[in-house]
């Protein structure tokens, strides 16, 4: 087994459900009392730090907003001119109550961050979303040491392992040509945040041709061209005839034409479908509804995860997201003190889960 006995020690001492927590799961979400902050809180709280913009990290209703310097455009945008936003800039230390924080680049989408707190000599890291590949619409990802993890596991098993994404982009453009040349309209379905713009940037390496976008889409480009990121020159699909469509790329979102008439893809002539997303990599996803599918994900696959785990060091790991139990037992048997992120209703009904993990560590180390 690649570890020692003294990191066992250590995680297992790490484990006591009932030593305090920088940070725990509350009602609304990521919790540091300490510092009196949330982090992408459930509902609105008196002063959430947000990992990055998309609209399951970042809701309205709270009475200050911390958030990476990079994404304050996305933020804004995302929650309206009321919200009182503050941008800080990647690295930079501020205090909030007896907690130094600061935020670092997740590599997820434009300013997503990852949210190191320190206390007491501990460092806490909570990662949102991250991905560990290279994007050209934003920075990348910056390893940050730390005593204990939060991790997201949005794709926590084996059967995702992403293929070279500067190929999955090559592939994407091979395809519009082939349907530019069949004299038919590529209709590419993504997500609006992040996955548009990628592939938008990703297009730069192959063609300088316009490219069209749902309203939406070519709202949340400027956001990025404002800081700095390169993308295809774009058209707002809306504002377009229909007569210019044939031979164009158009990246779109599903729900805008189910919120236009049932019609709106046959006013396209003759179209070929596609849609890119992590979800593809099984094969299943998608292949009844689209022509084409990318598997191209802005979250870390499952080598990804296991690796960033090591090397950031942390003695403790709490993971979120569905596949979380999955993810907790291959670190266990890795030696690494894991477990899903419990809500504060459960870590306080007892340690059963406690036991779960020590057991399992004990009979990881008497087996090796």
């Amino acid at each position: 087994m690649g570890c020692s006995f003294q990191r066992l020690e250590n995680s297992l001492g790490a484990c006591d459900t009932r030593s305090p927590m920088l940070v725990h799961l509350g009602p609304k979400g990521l919790h540091c009392e300490k510092g009196g902050f949330h982090v992408d809180p459930a509902r609105g709280v008196e002063r959430a730090l947000i990992t990055h913009a998309h609209s399951d990290h970042a809701r309205g209703g709270s009475k200050e907003y911390l958030c990476a310097a990079p994404g304050a455009g996305l933020l804004a945008a995302r929650l309206g001119s009321r919200a009182r936003i503050r941008g800080v800039p990647y690295g930079e230390r501020i205090r909030l109550g007896d907690v130094i924080v600061s935020f670092h680049p997740a590599g997820h989408v434009l300013g997503s961050a990852q949210i190191r707190m320190e206390s007491e000599g501990e460092v806490w890291v909570a990662t949102g979303d991250f991905k560990r590949d290279h994007d050209l619409s934003c920075a990348p990802f910056e390893l940050i040491p730390c005593d204990t993890f939060i991790t997201e596991a949005t794709f926590g098993d084996p059967s995702y392992e992403w293929d070279n994404p500067e190929g999955v982009c090559r592939s994407i453009f091979d395809w519009w040509e082939e349907v530019r040349a069949d004299g038919a309209t590529a209709v590419l379905f993504c997500y609006a945040l992040g996955k548009a713009q990628r592939i938008l940037a990703e297009l730069t390496r192959f063609t300088k041709r316009p490219v069209l976008v749902a309203p939406e889409i070519e709202r949340l480009n400027y956001c990025y061209r404002e800081e700095g990121v390169a993308l295809l020159p774009t058209r707002d699909v809306a504002s377009c005839s229909v007569e210019s469509f044939r031979g164009e790329l158009l990246v779109t979102t599903p729900h805008f034409f189910q919120d236009r008439s049932g019609s709106a893809l046959a006013g396209l002539g003759r179209i070929q479908t596609a849609f890119a997303s992590g979800w593809a990599k099984t094969g299943r996803f998608g292949s009844r509804t689209y022509h084409r599918t990318f598997a191209l994900s802005d979250h870390a696959d499952w080598p990804s995860l296991l690796r960033t785990v090591e090397e950031t060091g942390a003695r403790s790991v709490y993971v979120l997201g569905d596949s979380s139990e999955r993810l907790s037992q291959t670190l266990r048997k890795k030696g690494v003190y894991a477990s899903r992120m419990l809500p504060d209703s459960e870590r306080h009904r007892g340690s059963s889960c406690e036991m779960t993990v020590q057991g399992e560590l004990f009979g990881n180390l008497s087996r090796s």
